[in-house]
Order: C-alpha cells, then structure tokens, then sequence
C-alpha cells in the first residue's frame, strides 16, 4: 500500500508487516545448497546498501537474478518502482516470493526460470527503449548472484552488450550484480596488476565497470568463504574495441593462455603451426605491441591494436578465424598415441596447462 503524501509530493511505497527473512527461511524450511553456491544476505541495511548502487529506481523497471529468500527484493519495492520482474530457477523460494508480491499489488511478475536461458528482450514494455546513444533507459537489472553462475552469466550479457540485443535491446541497460572478491577485483583491474585478465578486458571495453563495495562472508548465511564484492555496470556508447565479440574473446582468450609468459607466446596460438612464428612476428609488428610484455601489462590500446590487426589478417585468409588452438594439440595427441608408449615425446608444459 501507499502512504498519503504531503500536498505536493509523490506517495512513498511502504510494504506492509511482513515475516523477516529469516521467520521466511524457517516457515518455508528453506536451506541453502551448496552444489547451487546458494547464500542468503539477512540483513536488509545491506540489501538497501546494494539497491541503492543501482541509482535512482523510482518508477523503474527492474530485473531481479536469483531473488531467493526475498532480501534484495524488498529493498527494490522499498525504493518505488514501477515494475519488479523475478527470475527465480529454484521452486522452492516461489511461495515466499509470492508472499511479497502479494504485499505489492500489481509491482511483482515471478518467472520460475532459468536467467542463462529466459529471453530478456521481452522482459519489459517496449516503450521504454531508448536510442543507445541516449542516456541508459529506466530499466535495471540487479541481482545477488550464485558464485557458481556468476562468470559464465556476465560473459553471457557482455556478449549481448555488444551485440545490443537480450536485455540491451533497450538500450545501454545498467547491472548491479554480486561476485567473488576475486572475481570483481578481475573485473575492474587495471593494466598491470596480477588480478587483471580477460575479464578485466571484456568487460571494460564494453562497460564502465565500477567496484562499489565488498560485503563481509559473514553477513550471509551459510558464510561462504570469499567475501562478496558489489559490481556496477554501465555499457559505453562505444566500445573500446570495435570488432565483433567473438573477434576479440578469441584474441583475448588466447593472449591470456599463458598469462606468466610474454604475450608473444599466448599470441601465438591464434595461428596454426605451419607458419606460426612468421605470422606472430607479422601481427605483433602491425600492432605495434612489445613481445616481451606479459599479458597482464597490456593496455587497452594495446588489445585493440591486436584485434584489429588480427581483423584483417582474417580478411585476408578467413580460415584463420576458425582455426582453434586446442584441436590442433587434441589432433597431435591422438596422433602421438597410435605412436606407442615408445618415442612418445613428453607434453610440454605449455600442452600440460591447457
């Protein structure tokens, strides 16, 4: 329900009396599970604190990931939106979710559903699409999400971000999301410290990434090991490097490969082994890029250079694209087993790691 306003003023949305999350947990005999890396956050100063990350959520539309228990979901009906969609994989949380949505008429849509696979381009009304030039649309997303879907799904809408489709078919959509300390430490670093990798570079060549704060393990429930950080995404009207996704995850992806090696060696791997060196040399000159660097020294400018350069020589030969590093090496070792145990040569470390 609303309270009255003040002449003059917009009626503040207050949810009724309700259980606290945890009389939630044990009327509904809810457990986190450890195989689904389920942790509850209780203390709703902290969901507030998240929320409010998310910027100003009066009267917009929000995507909440993994809602579980509800703790995040009351801090955004808290804070006046107009819509709130829930896309919840796990049955058991869906009778407490109604409990809420029933506390907030018409606010609450709950989807029983798996977030990797629900179509987020029909998740809100169109009109609310804007131009991607234009400022982001009233249209957040914002979830406390499980360590073990974390990575896999912000790659996912990164792709999407490039792609401006999914749920930035609306526009330069912002993220408020949960990670690993680690994992947001990743995601926002800077060239040359050890936390950078290719996270770091797919996400801010697209986004502007921000690492807003880190919750204790302690403030969930079961306490996991890691403490949490809070990461806010915005996408850039332009990206840093303007090549196809795919283009630059691969280039990303194999620079990485060796990441306490120089880069020439990760470099490497984008060509086949006929004329591998020759090519290396040709790509790491046209990108104006030192060999010797290690992977984590390099700058964006740097990454983009070897995208583009890479671009063109896949112009040129286009079954360079879809050379893949690791088949080769697969090929090589079945072709070593039909040699015997006997004049098998060793892996090198290099085959080892991958």
């Amino acid at each position: 329900f609303c309270l009255m306003a003040a002449p003059g003023k917009v009626a503040a949305f207050h949810l009724p009396p309700l259980p606290t999350i945890g009389e939630i947990i044990k009327l509904f005999r809810l457990k986190a599970l450890k195989q689904l890396s389920q942790n509850f956050l209780l203390d709703l100063r902290l969901t507030d604190k998240i929320v409010k990350q998310a910027g100003e959520l009066k009267n917009a539309h929000v995507c909440e990931v993994g809602p579980g228990p509800g703790g995040i979901t009351r801090s955004i009906l808290s804070a006046g939106v107009e819509q709130l969609l829930l896309i919840e994989k796990d049955a058991r949380f869906i009778p407490g979710l109604q409990m809420l949505s029933e506390a907030a008429p018409g606010k609450v849509r709950i989807v029983h559903g798996d977030i990797l696979t629900y179509k987020m381009e029909r998740a809100f009304p169109k009109h609310l699409k804007r131009n991607w030039e234009d400022e982001p649309p009233h249209v957040h997303i914002i979830g406390n999400l499980p360590f073990s879907v974390s990575t896999p799904l912000i790659i996912k809408w990164l792709e999407n971000v490039s792609k401006r489709d999914g749920p930035f078919t609306y526009g330069r959509t912002q993220m408020t999301l949960t990670f690993q300390k680690e994992v947001g430490e990743r995601l926002t670093a800077n060239p040359g410290s050890n936390q950078r990798s290719r996270l770091s570079i797919m996400a801010q060549h697209l986004c502007t990434v921000e690492n807003c704060f880190i919750i204790p393990g302690q403030a969930f429930v079961p306490k996991p090991e890691v403490d949490v950080a809070v990461v806010h995404f915005t996408p850039l009207v332009q990206p840093k490097i303007q090549q196809p996704f795919e283009l630059v995850e691969k280039v990303v992806r194999s620079v990485f490969q060796f990441r306490r090696k120089y880069c020439f060696r990760g470099i490497e791997t984008l060509f086949p082994e006929n004329g591998r060196l020759k090519r290396t040399e040709q790509l790491m000159m046209t990108a104006n890029v030192d060999p010797t660097l290690r992977p984590f020294q390099l700058s964006m400018s740097q990454f983009r250079n070897l995208c583009n350069a890479y671009r063109k020589m896949c112009d040129e030969d286009p079954s360079l694209f879809v050379y893949n590093y690791r088949e080769e090496l697969r090929q090589k070792k079945t072709t070593r087993s039909f040699l015997g145990s006997t004049g098998q040569p060793e892996w090198t470390e290099e085959e080892n790691q991958l």
